[in-house]
């Protein structure tokens, strides 16, 4: 059983992060199935640090951006908004090149907070990056009352 809002679809996500960091880093959306959203973002000269790796902070990124745009997914945009509360990540091995992908599940889907599991992958399959988001979910002011 689906866990989206109505019937979101890869294109709609686009033209809503569309002209944001989503953008400048390079992130392309590439699948949603019922249950998870996946992502992936180059490893290139926009988010390599210094030494040649992966920029821990473009790894949050790209988990944040998954865990935000599938929050959004999840309820109705006239009635709610989401805000990100909480990210953590555990950097696990070095990516010099190529791409990550990450996938997006949910943990938890409450009425005001929902909780993700991101995990990002190489191109040969190995874990990276492993984060967790909570995002809230805000009533807008026109349900408050």
């Amino acid at each position: 059983m689906p866990i989206w809002y109505g019937n979101p679809s890869l294109e709609s996500l686009r033209a809503l992060l569309g002209g944001t960091l989503v953008t400048h880093l390079g992130i392309e959306f590439v699948a949603l199935t019922d249950d998870q959203l996946t992502a992936r973002m180059p490893v290139d000269e926009r988010t390599r640090q210094p030494y040649g790796i992966l920029h821990g902070g473009a790894s949050v990124a790209l988990a944040e951006t998954l865990g935000s745009a599938a929050s959004a997914l999840c309820v109705d945009p006239a009635r709610h908004t989401i805000n990100g509360i909480e990210v953590n990540a555990n950097h696990i091995r070095a990516v010099a090149g190529g791409w990550v992908h990450g996938i997006c599940r949910p943990l938890h889907l409450g009425r005001s907070t929902h909780v993700w599991d991101i995990r990002l992958h190489d191109d040969a399959g190995r874990l990276v990056c492993v984060s967790r988001l909570t995002v809230a979910v805000i009533k807008r002011k026109q349900e408050r009352q």
